[in-house]
């Protein structure tokens, strides 16, 4: 059940990361940061998909990524494109590698130390996805200010 419930949330909010970085009018507004925002609407973005891929799909679903986490807060005007089509991989990816969990390998001790103690694959996955909405409401925030006439 919990398995089910985690890719609804997934599907919804990756769903909405799409919908946000599609809603920027200006695709230079997707990496504007100022004085007080260092991370742009695209970082955050990159982050996101640099996140679940690596947590979720190369540990769970075995894919093989690797991460550059650096490169997620650094890269600039990547394509919005492009962006658009990261997120519909993440989205599979995640699918995937939900896919082949069982209820009994939620129970199990995630495979990496994290936060610097051992944490069940249920939990963690609860907090990836609490993760995705925090860094998705950021990116809402950041794209109606800058819209703003």
């Amino acid at each position: 059940m919990l398995i089910e419930t985690l890719k609804i949330l997934f599907n919804r909010d990756l769903n909405k990361l799409k919908f946000e970085i599609e809603s920027y009018e200006n695709e230079n507004q997707i990496w504007a940061v100022n004085h007080d925002i260092s991370n742009s609407g695209g970082n955050l973005c990159l982050h996101l998909i640099g996140n679940l891929n690596t947590y979720i799909g190369a540990e769970i679903g075995k894919t093989g990524y690797i991460r550059n986490r650096p490169l997620e807060f650094s890269l600039k005007d990547v394509p919005k494109s492009e962006l658009i089509q990261k997120i519909e991989d993440t989205i599979l990816v995640v699918n995937n590698a939900l896919d082949i969990l069982t209820e009994a390998d939620l129970q199990q001790i995630y495979p990496q130390i994290v936060f610097e103690k051992e944490m069940t694959t249920g939990f963690f996955l609860i907090h990836l996805a609490t993760h995705l909405g925090y860094h998705l409401g950021q990116i809402n925030y950041h794209r109606r200010l800058l819209n703003q006439p």
